[in-house]
């Protein structure tokens, strides 16, 4: 591992970031000393907190990984900060955007390392509470398989692609040796096996097993498992994973046991309309408590900021396919100040108004709710993998743009890639899932730029400058 994963020690983590809700809310003291903190189970759960935390930060998915950075690379944005205009024209040798995709590198290898950590040293025979041992090593196995894949998704080429292309390595120990770069196969395979082995430890999720948590339990330790890579996050994700590599009768099964499980389900037409729900927190099947989102969307996707990312109506359309019955319309709201009124600014991240919070008995369920993965994709994954395979893939796409307000089709459009790519551009704008979707399909246009992406190579960033000089890593494109 080179020398940028190990800038934050755990202490520091612990030190420097906070989370806000319950047991993701853990107040950790900067006095705890990290051969103390895996002394006890508290600090096993201070731990998680801290990584989770991690994963909220600006370079991560406050940001660039969400609505920042890719939401530009993807061209969902027609303005955006000036800062930005070296990821619009995909020009990675831009300082700026460098600097961006450094962050990302040092940032996930630094959640990893800590993961790792606490894996090294949660089977050292401190005693755990009911079935919180295998939750929580469940949850950390499960946490290094996810970033990992988000690194893979960033630096090495599409799976359809090339297969045998060196990537990145995959970090199992908590060690300052150098680990060798892996191939995107291997890559993913070592990704899989975590992700088995943290399914069969999360068999006891209260989200799968049914026991009810309150406060009596634990202090609601396992409370809100949206919040954590629980049971049904791990099959989403396997979903999402085997879709990537082409193993579609997999990918059908794993997403079809998120949606038969009817844990999650669709915010409804007048959650849309009273803009309630405006993340989908109820849809969400993994997502990020990030307490200053909220503020974060009104410094960067309001007519009240100084660094807008916002649409001009034609792109808006576009987005929208200009459908009046589709519910996301309510997503979207036009400035009104003189200098901002042909703008449309993104509105899923708003806190709710005065009267909602006065109205509902938990308000705070649905704000700072950062969606990672969705319901809405596992519809979408059983679509194209049973399009793919020469299935009928109407139901599940039709429950999706039912969901959303849209007509039900009759039959499968001759052009359904064109149909899948729309619905996804709608669904996901903001949330960071864009790019690696036509990065997935190797789509050499998109919508937005005259750049060819698959002869650019614009879909795979390069490894960091710093990374590859002190490692000697080969090329990752």
């Amino acid at each position: 591992m080179n020398k940028l994963t190990f800038t934050l020690s755990l202490l520091c983590i612990l030190t420097l970031y906070t989370s806000c809700n319950k047991w993701l809310d853990v107040q950790p003291s900067s006095q705890v000393k990290s051969s103390e903190l895996f002394k006890t189970e508290s600090g096993f759960k201070e731990a998680l907190a801290g990584i989770y935390t991690i994963l909220g930060e600006d370079g991560l998915y406050g940001k660039e990984m969400t609505y920042g950075m890719m939401g530009v690379l993807a061209q969902e944005w027609k303005n955006y900060p000036s800062s930005y205009n070296d990821d619009h024209a995909y020009n990675y040798n831009g300082t700026l955007l460098e600097n961006r995709i450094e962050k990302v590198w040092s940032s996930l290898y630094n959640a990893i390392s800590n993961t790792n950590h606490l894996l090294s040293k949660i089977d050292d025979g401190i005693p755990f509470t009911g079935k919180n041992h295998s939750i929580i090593k469940g949850e950390a196995l499960a946490l290094r398989a996810f970033l990992h894949f988000e690194l893979l998704r960033c630096f090495g080429v599409s799976y359809a692609v090339n297969p045998t292309q060196p990537a990145i390595p995959y970090i199992t120990e908590y060690s300052a040796k150098q680990t060798k770069q892996d191939q995107v196969q291997n890559v993913l395979a070592q990704i899989l096996t975590d992700l088995k082995t943290a399914k069969e430890l999360l068999r006891n999720d209260p989200i799968f097993t049914g026991e009810i948590i309150t406060e009596m339990n634990d202090n609601g330790y396992l409370i809100n498992r949206q919040l954590h890579l629980n049971y049904y996050a791990i099959e989403a994700l396997f979903a999402r994973i085997y879709l990537y590599s082409g193993q579609l009768d997999l990918a059908i099964k794993s997403a079809q046991e998120v949606i038969n499980s009817h844990k999650f389900t669709f915010a409804s037409q007048q959650d849309f309309i009273d803009r309630l729900d405006k993340s989908g927190a109820i849809e969400q099947i993994f997502g990020l408590q990030i307490n200053n989102l909220t503020q974060k969307s009104v410094n960067f996707l309001s007519q009240e900021g100084e660094n807008q990312f916002s649409l001009d109506l034609t792109t808006k359309k576009y987005y929208l396919n200009d459908d009046p019955l589709d519910y996301r319309e309510t997503l979207f709201a036009q400035g009104t100040l003189s200098t901002s009124n042909e703008n449309y600014y993104l509105t899923k991240y708003m806190a709710l108004s005065t009267d909602l919070t006065n109205k509902i008995s938990n308000p705070s369920y649905y704000q700072n709710k950062m969606p990672l993965i969705k319901l809405s994709e596992m519809y979408l994954i059983l679509a194209e993998a049973q399009w793919r395979q020469g299935l009928d893939a109407l139901p599940a796409f039709n429950a999706q743009r039912k969901a959303r307000g849209l007509t039900q089709l009759t039959a499968i459009p001759v052009d359904f890639r064109s149909e899948l790519t729309s619905e996804f551009r709608r669904e996901f704008i903001g949330e960071g899932q864009l790019f690696h979707y036509y990065k997935r399909n190797n789509q050499a246009t998109i919508y937005g730029t005259d750049v060819n992406m698959v002869s650019t190579k614009s879909y795979t960033f390069s490894i960091p400058v710093s990374e590859s000089t002190s490692a000697n890593r080969e090329p990752n494109k």
